[in-house]
């Protein structure tokens, strides 16, 4: 099919021609090309680092390109900035909400236009919103505020907006990694409605290839800054795709799950409550039992009492009721508990959670034993030469790049934190480990290596609580998936005989 610059009922196609970018020495973008014709739904793929966002951000008028041309609908344009993107049709729906929590979604959608008059008329408002709603493939209702929305329908309206908007040509970051699998298949499956009948163009980037082989007609996949190939989806599998993107013959490996028997309860939680920042119950009465050699997964949309749950185990936010049995003992998880039970935590973004980022990554690496020998000389007088020679071993064992020892931890890239961090917590023979969203954000290598870091502990008889938002990473690696909403546990299913659908509808409260 040759290229369709604009399609008959409004979709506007793109082309990327040449694009590079650079941030001081480094090529974020290297003669990059992409083109998407009117009317599709395109897939943008490519490893964290690959360039996917400088891409978009370029033809956004975010970043202006070193080099390149970019043509819109029937002829090149020169887009400065993101207004001059809207004006041509171009509209980007990003990652995290830009709503207006406090104001209504008739009041986001009037004044997100570029030009607003000093006096709004409502009434007048009111009518062509909802002359506009009813035209739309999905609806949200104009006078609820945004704060009382669900993910899902906040989702909806970013994309009701640039619709209102006028933009026909839409650009989708990572468009449903806060929505339900049932969520995201609706929005998704509506807008590819709507790329069919030619009135939109879609432009997504998504690490998902479930939703890119459901929903998109072709993809474009880039590699360290640079184009590394592009197909029909028709024609390809995911792991042509995968190849594309890391560069190899197959994905990695992760390790196998062995048949093992299950061993007494490590983790016995019982009645738990736990306050969020803002004094207000995240989690209540939950209840919760993880035996010797089992992963238990704990599904559910972020903000459900998730985050809250990790960090009372970790020792970072007080329990306001329940009690938690550790390896048969109470445990307040202080450091002394930690070390007895050999309770190891990876948490959620570890630079911020689990190190120092301008400390070493020896002395990061030492943090479980820098008061036990040899790292210490009468648990107090430290050894930087025995740190730094166990730090270079598991450096080497677990594949952390790293110039050495020595280098700050802040300076190393996300995967190989995790790595840094994974390593020092399982260093040891692992009873306990907590682990949550351990691979947000990585790429293909350092995902394998981190699930199957994690399922060897689970081999040798650890006992796992896996609490991620990426239900493909549960379904891979727990034996057991309870989903958490409004901070209870509502649903419990061993995971050969989950549904993702059923658990899509727990995690969205229904």
């Amino acid at each position: 099919m040759s290229f369709l610059r604009t399609h008959p009922n409004g979709a506007l196609g793109l082309e990327a021609v040449g694009m590079t970018k650079r941030f001081g020495g480094m090529a974020a973008l290297d003669d990059v090309t992409c083109r998407v014709s009117a009317g599709t739904f395109h897939a943008l793929l490519g490893e964290n680092g690959a360039g996917k966002s400088t891409l978009v951000k370029c033809v956004m008028g975010y970043y202006h390109a070193d080099q390149g041309q970019i043509a819109v609908g029937e002829q090149e344009r020169a887009i400065a900035n993101p207004k001059d993107a809207h004006a041509l049709g171009v509209g980007m729906v990003y990652q995290h909400f830009t709503l207006v929590p406090g104001m209504t979604v008739a009041e986001n959608l009037v004044l997100s236009r570029t030009h607003v008059p000093a006096v709004v008329d409502w009434a007048a408002e009111r009518k062509a919103l909802e002359a506009f709603m009813a035209g739309m493939p999905f609806r949200v209702p104009l006078t609820v505020p945004v704060s009382a929305l669900a993910a899902g329908e906040k989702q909806k309206l970013e994309i009701l907006k640039q619709l209102y908007l006028k933009n026909r040509f839409l650009i989708l970051d990572e468009p449903t990694s806060v929505l339900t699998p049932g969520e995201a298949d609706e929005v998704l499956g509506l807008l590819r409605r709507m790329t069919r009948e030619g009135k939109l163009t879609v432009l997504t980037i998504t690490h998902k290839f479930r939703e890119v082989m459901a929903y998109a007609d072709e993809v474009t996949v880039l590699r360290r800054g640079r184009f590394a190939g592009t197909g029909k989806v028709a024609d390809l599998t995911p792991a042509d795709m995968a190849e594309m993107m890391i560069g190899a013959k197959e994905i990695p490996k992760g390790a196998s799950r062995l048949a093992t028997p299950l061993g007494e309860p490590r983790i016995e939680i019982a009645g738990l409550k736990a306050l969020n920042d803002g004094g207000l119950a995240a989690v209540e009465d939950l209840d919760l039992t993880v035996r010797a050699g089992e992963i238990v997964g704990i599904a559910g949309v972020s903000g459900n009492g998730q985050r809250e749950l990790v960090e009372v185990l970790a020792g970072q936010r007080p329990p306001a009721a329940g009690e938690i049995k550790v390896c048969g003992e109470r445990y307040a998880a202080t450091r002394a508990e930690m070390k007895r039970h050999r309770l190891c935590l990876l948490p959620e973004e570890p630079l911020r959670n689990a190190c120092v980022a301008r400390m070493s990554v020896a002395e990061n690496m030492s943090f479980r034993t820098f008061d036990d020998p040899p790292n210490a000389r009468g648990g107090w007088w430290l050894n930087g030469a025995a740190m730094r020679g166990a730090a270079r071993e598991l450096i080497q064992l677990y594949k952390v790049k790293t110039p050495g020892p020595d280098a700050p931890i802040g300076t190393l890239s996300g995967g190989n934190v995790q790595r840094a961090v994974l390593a020092r917590e399982l260093a040891s023979d692992v009873r306990v480990l907590i682990v949550a969203n351990p691979c947000f954000g990585l790429d293909f290598a350092a995902v394998a290596d981190i699930r199957s870091q994690i399922m060897q502990a689970r081999n040798r008889g650890a006992a796992v609580l896996l609490v991620s938002e990426d239900l493909d990473e549960l379904f891979e690696l727990a034996d057991r998936i309870l989903v958490m909403f409004d901070g209870h546990l509502v649903h419990e299913t061993p995971t050969t005989q989950a549904d993702i659908g059923v658990i899509g509808q727990h995690m969205a409260g229904h």
